[in-house]
């Protein structure tokens, strides 16, 4: 269906010392996607991230799709654009976005994808747009189950593997039939066959992250299911996985759940607007594997092919031990300060009479907190 456009032989050249790598897929000029989005206008823009801004567009052949245009002052953005283009471009999945193509002129780095008409998680089922939707039960089922096969595949399938690091509501996207995909792979790491873990400066949101990884800055497929576990949480109770106007002892969702859980009533903590299934039970079970998937020891953690099992009833989750979860918020506070030009993380524990001021910090850090890999 799409072509890659023909440039001139200098535009070529351009293209390949500018980013290299970028050979294979669609290319586009800037002049058609401006032309697609009426010159990028207020009015098609449909999300903004850390490195720049979503807009709606339709191409001269009618085709709809979603535009991503990295900020041109963002120096890490570049990077992260390589990167996406190099683990997305030849991956296609059910519950991945599908990348169409790129435009690389100067100063544009800009990406294609295909359009998804419901907008994120975040959006739709965690904020301000939650009343357009309605997630029943089992449009909720279909969510949870579609982002873990996502992941299986990424992890198992793929070769090499691929670690997101960057799982979370906004980036679980929803097409018309709210079958979901996960995007955003500026953050993505690729893992041999012959590697565990990889080390690197530690990158994603505050909330999701795994307790090794904020801490050594060892990623592995352990620490996407830990952030798939917190967005499980997410998903089944309606909340985000940190509000700060909640009472203290309510405000980390992770933390809550596992309080509930040890008094036996899991029940408590599912979305009340789930009116429309009696099945307490397999919400709960859902709220199980969730807390499976966030254990403090990572080597508790399920991999999400099991993942997938114990959702589907394949596997029986109450046969499983669940161990206490690895929560950061909970003994320690972030910071984040720089040493010469390099950003770094900075944990330490807090004394009991700082605990009480930790809850908004983390709040504020959880909406900006991203940080570029360590090249």
């Amino acid at each position: 269906m799409f072509r890659r456009k023909r440039t001139s032989c200098q535009h070529h050249d351009q293209l390949n010392e500018d980013i290299p790598g970028i050979e294979g897929i669609n290319i586009y000029t800037y002049k058609e996607l401006k032309i697609a989005t009426d010159d990028f206008c207020t009015a098609n823009k449909v999300g903004e991230g850390g490195f720049g801004s979503v807009y709606r567009g339709i191409l001269k052949d009618g085709t709809v799709v979603a535009i991503k245009m990295l900020s041109s002052e963002s120096k890490q953005g570049v990077g992260e654009f390589l990167t996406e283009i190099k683990v997305i471009s030849g991956i296609i999945h059910e519950n991945l976005v599908k990348l169409y193509g790129c435009c690389v002129e100067e100063p544009h780095r800009i990406l294609v994808y295909n359009y998804l008409e419901n907008n994120s998680l975040s959006q739709t089922l965690l904020g301000a747009n939650r009343g357009n939707i309605q997630f029943n039960w089992k449009a909720r089922v279909k969510i949870c189950i579609g982002v873990a096969r996502g992941l299986a595949f990424l992890h198992e399938e793929v070769h090499p593997h691929v670690l997101h690091r960057d799982i979370k509501a906004s980036n679980i996207l929803l097409d018309k039939d709210l079958t979901p995909k996960i995007s955003d792979f500026g953050l993505a790491k690729l893992l041999p066959s012959n590697v565990t873990h990889v080390s690197t400066r530690v990158a994603g949101t505050l909330g999701y992250l795994a307790p090794e990884y904020a801490i050594r800055g060892q990623v592995t497929k352990k620490s996407d299911v830990y952030s798939y576990g917190v967005l499980l949480l997410e998903i089944v109770t309606g909340r985000c996985n940190t509000n700060t106007r909640l009472p203290f002892q309510d405000r980390f969702l992770l933390e809550r759940t596992w309080s509930v859980y040890e008094h036996g009533d899991l029940e408590r903590i599912i979305d009340s607007s789930l009116t429309d299934d009696l099945d307490v039970e397999e919400k709960c079970r859902f709220l199980k594997v969730g807390l499976l998937c966030t254990q403090d020891a990572m080597k508790l953690r399920p991999s999400m092919s099991t993942v997938i099992m114990m959702l589907t009833g394949e596997k029986d989750v109450d046969l499983e031990k669940i161990t206490k979860p690895g929560i950061i918020s909970n003994f320690m506070d972030l910071k984040l300060i720089s040493f010469t030009k390099t950003p770094v993380l900075v944990l330490y524990q807090k004394k009991p009479s700082q605990v009480g001021s930790l809850s908004s910090e983390a709040g504020n850090l959880g909406r900006t907190w991203r940080r570029h890999e360590q090249r």
